[in-house]
């Protein structure tokens, strides 16, 4: 087995990354509309800072890919923190002047800077293997717990740092972040990209990749992961103050929910080696319905509270799990264009589903909301399902190597 030290020192390193770099996004989300209520020019523009969050995050991952291509991780990812130190340090001079459009482009800023903190679960994976690479992954989203613990603190803590200008600290803290992450991700050892690649020449694009039905279920589990996970959360509070719920409640609801999204990290890497990456996903997605069918029972706190605790870990178990199926997708040198491409349908997809939202949910309700679920869900659960048992099936008919005396291959030297 090759060595798995250098793997397990760039794991610790983008744990720490994450931890850092993911705090920003609870800072925009939970004061970018608060924000925006007092520097808007019209009340139909004030969630406008935290979509462009979303829509910064989307559109950076393909050019975040291609840095990562021509640079390496270890560049790449210095210049998204450079971007985070801009964005925030933006946002806060928006506030200062009072400058609604300065604000925004502080924000999506910030988005950018997430388009490449999301893809250092990727990273995590580069020079791990085996059952390390599903731990790897894991290991990564741990940092997002460590996140969701200090965005909210730097929030509570910095919001009236600078008087006059109620939560300019903030986005100075969430600048702060960004630039401690540099030194960090210095620490980062990968080989240069030249290195990576020699020997790998050609490789499909995008095109191919998703004619490829492997790679094309694994994107589609993401995405529907994701999307769904996006899709209800952002409804849930509108919906639970809907319906004479207390702010304060719809906010432990919401952190209830971050909690479930990250936590299940520290044993998800053993639950991906122990029953394989399909039947996790699979079961993250059924944890998804059931998450709704809770939501559809009622409208009590504790079926708020209970269905979104079971959206966020059902979106760890299937987004965690269809990252670890599209690690099996594609040759090292299409690396960067199968994970760009897959990162740019999933956070369109979030983009997509947070607009949209709110709209459905005014229009029809938090029944509709939730009834959408099942149709999304039925659509990668069957072939996965599928995908999972023919593999099981498969398996089994495999003789053991001792059965016919062949004595197993070494591994290759990585």
């Amino acid at each position: 087995m090759p060595d798995q030290s250098l793997a397990k020192r760039n794991i610790a390193v983008l744990t720490v990354a994450q931890s850092l770099g993911g705090a920003g996004a609870p800072v925009v989300v939970s004061l970018g509309g608060l924000v925006g209520q007092s520097l808007s020019p019209t009340p139909a523009l004030i969630t406008l800072p935290v979509s462009l969050f979303s829509l910064g995050l989307a559109i950076g991952v393909v050019p975040a890919a291609m840095l990562m291509r021509a640079l390496g991780r270890r560049g790449a990812y210095r210049i998204g923190a450079m971007l985070g130190v801009v964005g925030g340090l933006v946002a806060a001079f928006g506030i200062s002047i009072g400058s609604f459009l300065v604000f925004c482009l502080g924000t999506m800023g910030a988005g950018l800077y997430a388009s490449f903190v999301q893809s250092y679960r990727f990273a995590a994976t580069d020079q791990a293997e085996g059952d390390l690479r599903g731990k790897a992954i894991s290991s990564v989203m741990i940092g997002g717990l460590i996140a969701a613990f200090i965005g909210p603190q730097l929030v509570i803590l910095t919001r009236e740092a600078v008087p006059g200008a109620p939560f300019m600290g903030s986005f100075l803290s969430q600048a702060a972040m960004a630039l401690l992450a540099i030194p960090v991700l210095s620490l980062l050892r990968v080989p240069p990209p030249q290195e990576r690649l020699d020997g790998a020449a050609g490789g499909r694009g995008t095109l191919a990749l998703l004619k490829s039905p492997d790679y094309a279920l694994a994107l589609a589990a993401g995405v529907v992961s994701y999307g769904l996970m996006s899709f209800v959360m952002t409804a849930a509070p509108v919906a639970m103050v809907n319906h004479g719920h207390g702010v304060d409640q719809a906010t432990l609801g919401i952190q209830w929910h971050v909690l479930a999204m990250f936590a299940p990290s520290f044993v998800t890497g053993r639950l991906i080696a122990r029953y394989g990456k399909e039947r996790l996903t699979a079961s993250g997605l059924a944890m998804i319905g059931i998450g709704a069918i809770v939501a559809l029972s009622g409208m009590a706190v504790w079926q708020f509270w209970v269905s979104l605790v079971l959206l966020g870990v059902g979106w760890n178990f299937g987004f965690l799990g269809a990252t670890a199926m599209l690690l099996d997708t594609h040759t090292e040198n299409e690396r960067a264009v199968a994970q760009g491409t897959n990162d740019f349908f999933v956070f369109s997809t979030v983009a997509a589903a947070s607009f949209l939202s709110g709209g459905i949910l005014q229009s029809a309700g938090w029944t509709m909301v939730n009834l959408v679920v099942f149709p999304a869900i039925a659509l990668v659960l069957v072939p996965l399902v599928w995908k999972s048992r023919t593999r099981t099936g498969a398996d089994a008919q495999v003789p053991d190597a001792a059965e016919i005396n062949l004595t197993p291959r070494p591994e290759p030297n990585q």
